[in-house]
């Protein structure tokens, strides 16, 4: 099962969508919505390339008087698509389309649609979310005619959940773990999504919870250099009840898995410095070396898996960043780990104007 798959096989089960929707969408309409009815709707309508979309998801659910249609892309994509508001306007279009020639009519007009986009990517999503940004201005005049169309995006990687120790679903716990930096924050949401799914009635979405959180793992892990871990992750029926097992382990693999990604990084620079002048090789290799001898020892998992992200993004480090690091406190590496994502200089990273 890909990673993509694993996605959308768990937001398959209602009480996903249903937690979606309740937590992650506001809105008054929720005072009328019985997420009770939520039920699938199968996409039988295709697209211009007429091939179905099986990523997309429609659900429909009850309000008081009439049924709400949701559309609900999952995008996986690495970078924002800048295009996204129209794609979902093509897509609610065809849905009414659809509606219309099914008779899924109120009073003989279409029913609410509510598209939803839940983009789980590292870079800040800046799309536009209402069509008509994507137009240029109008002549005088001319403005009524242009299209309005918005659509409500869900961005994981900064949305303001709930503190580490309290995990008040599913859906917010599927959050943590796609985001968790350490293998304690692994840890903590894997236990408390074994006390959320213990009820009989919920094994088939833990099941799926399971397979997932093995992919991630193995992601986590870079377990595809690794598969005598990668085997392990497997061989472990049940994760969840695995939690001794699972603590040793997630430690194991992480540890390895950045002394690996660190020495691969490093390796990487020294050959692109070679193709660019072997001088600057050398002098990127002394200048890592500098500021890896002061990370180590403080927060050391942390501190490294940061220092990678701040080389990867803003090249060489120098050696005021090796002191910043060395001293950091753990609430200062949480800060910065989320900076380094869209700040725009190493600078800013830390706060700083300049350096």
């Amino acid at each position: 099962m890909t990673h993509d798959t694993g996605y959308k096989l768990l937001f398959a089960h209602p009480a996903m969508v249903r937690d979606l929707l309740r937590d992650w969408v506001p809105g008054e309409w929720l005072a009328e919505a019985d997420l009770s009815t939520l039920e699938r709707i199968s996409a039988s309508y295709v697209a211009e390339n007429e091939k179905e979309r099986h990523d997309d998801m429609v659900w429909r659910l009850r309000l008081r008087d009439r049924w709400l249609w949701v559309y609900l892309v999952l995008e996986f994509q690495s970078e924002p698509d800048r295009w996204m508001a129209l794609r979902m306007l093509v897509y609610a279009g065809l849905l009414a389309q659809d509606l219309v020639r099914r008779g899924e009519l109120a009073d003989g007009k279409l029913p609410p649609i509510l598209p939803v986009v839940l983009y789980n990517g590292l870079p800040v999503w800046r799309a536009p979310t209402n069509v008509s940004d994507l137009f240029a201005s109008s002549p005088p005049g001319l403005a009524d005619y242009q299209p309005r169309f918005t659509y409500h995006l869900i961005d994981e990687a900064r949305l303001r959940l709930h503190p580490a120790t309290s995990v008040r679903n599913a859906v917010e716990a599927l959050f943590r773990l796609e985001h968790g930096r350490t293998p304690d924050d692994l840890r903590r949401v894997i236990q408390a999504l074994d006390m959320l799914l213990r009820d009989p009635e919920q094994q088939a979405m833990r099941h799926t919870f399971v397979a997932w959180i093995k992919q991630l793992l193995h992601r986590k892990s870079a377990s595809s250099t690794l598969s005598a871990m990668a085997n392990e992750i497997d061989a472990i029926s049940d994760l969840m009840e695995a939690d001794s097992m699972l603590a040793e382990r997630i430690e194991a693999w992480f540890e390895e898995a950045t002394r690996r990604g660190l020495q691969t990084g490093f390796q990487r620079g020294m050959t692109e410095g070679r193709e660019e002048g072997r001088e600057e090789g050398r002098e990127e290799g002394r200048e890592e070396g500098r500021v890896e001898g002061r990370v180590q020892g403080r927060h050391e998992g942390e501190v490294r898996l940061l220092a990678k992200q701040l080389s990867r993004r803003f090249g060489v480090l120098p050696e005021w960043v090796g002191e910043r690091l060395a001293q950091a406190s753990e609430d200062e590496l949480q800060v910065w780990a989320e900076a380094v994502l869209d700040a725009p200089t190493l600078a800013a990273v830390f706060g700083e104007a300049s350096h």
